[in-house]
């Protein structure tokens, strides 16, 4: 079975070093090129892991280019793993690979199918939230289902939490389903459209904190769901934009107090910048 991996974030190395912790091994590594996103949130680079278990690493623009599809034929490649990449893939590339390709996707899908699941799974106040790997088609993040792991989300929860959270499902449920791909005993399960639920993707400027028409609650949830590794909630006051990386509703606290329509929040830990 030959089996490539793309990706350019901590997620998918994470997937790639358990693999070869339990003693696998891939055929081929795909990446973006060293300066492309390089303020990507998670951002890693695969050259030492390539060379540390001798292989082939190919280094891109973008995932539908024509030299991905040369290399997922000149390496034979059976599965493709394509991990926290933003970029989507054409059913060519899709379908180049002899059985298939594998995306994984941070919630229980067909719930939350979209982007920047992580800060609304925070921002909706959910209790679960989870991991899927899918089977990729032309559609996004609407594959059948190969396998999921539940992920109980805190009251506190942040997204520097979630993060790690997500990452630890991410290689507990590659060492489940590899022996499957190496046995070819993966079973495959369609997504029920009538749950279906999409989640739009988030700029930096939607960490804006607006204390009129918020309350205590929706603020505290923007500043978890918004810090780091994202950009972080904000307020804009005398041309200054002061980032609130973490904050509390007990209005005893120390800080930056913010008045919002139904109480108080306090910003704990914050940072100033001059517009």
């Amino acid at each position: 079975m030959n089996i490539a991996f793309c990706t350019c974030v901590k997620l998918g190395l994470s997937c790639i070093e358990e693999v070869h912790n339990f003693g696998g091994e891939f055929d081929l590594f795909i990446t973006l090129k060293d300066d492309i996103s390089k303020k990507k949130s998670g951002r890693i680079y695969l050259d030492e892991v390539a060379k540390k278990n001798n292989t082939p690493l190919l280094k891109i623009n973008h995932i539908n280019d024509n030299e991905v599809l040369k290399n997922l034929k000149k390496y034979d490649i059976d599965w493709l793993f394509i991990i926290g990449w933003s970029q989507i893939a054409s059913e060519r590339v899709i379908n180049t690979c002899n059985i298939g390709t594998i995306g994984a996707h941070p919630t229980l899908l067909p719930e939350g199918r979209g982007r920047a699941a992580i800060p609304w799974t925070i921002i909706k106040g959910l209790n679960k939230t989870g991991l899927t790997f899918f089977k990729m088609d032309k559609g996004v993040d609407t594959g059948n289902i190969l396998d999921q792991i539940d992920i109980p989300v805190l009251e506190n929860e942040t997204a520097s939490t979630l993060y790690e959270k997500v990452n630890i499902a991410h290689i507990d449920l590659m060492r489940q389903i590899w022996p499957h791909i190496l046995n070819n005993s993966l079973e495959e399960k369609k997504q029920d459209e009538s749950k279906a639920t999409y989640w739009e993707g988030r700029k930096p400027k939607d960490g804006e904190i607006n204390p009129i028409n918020m309350t205590v609650q929706e603020i505290d949830r923007l500043v978890r769901a918004t810090t780091k590794p994202y950009p972080g909630a904000f307020l804009i006051q005398n041309d200054k934009k002061i980032i609130i990386w973490k904050g509390e509703k007990d209005s005893k606290k120390k800080g930056i107090k913010i008045q919002c329509k139904d109480g108080v929040f306090i910003g704990t830990e914050t940072e100033v910048l001059i517009l």
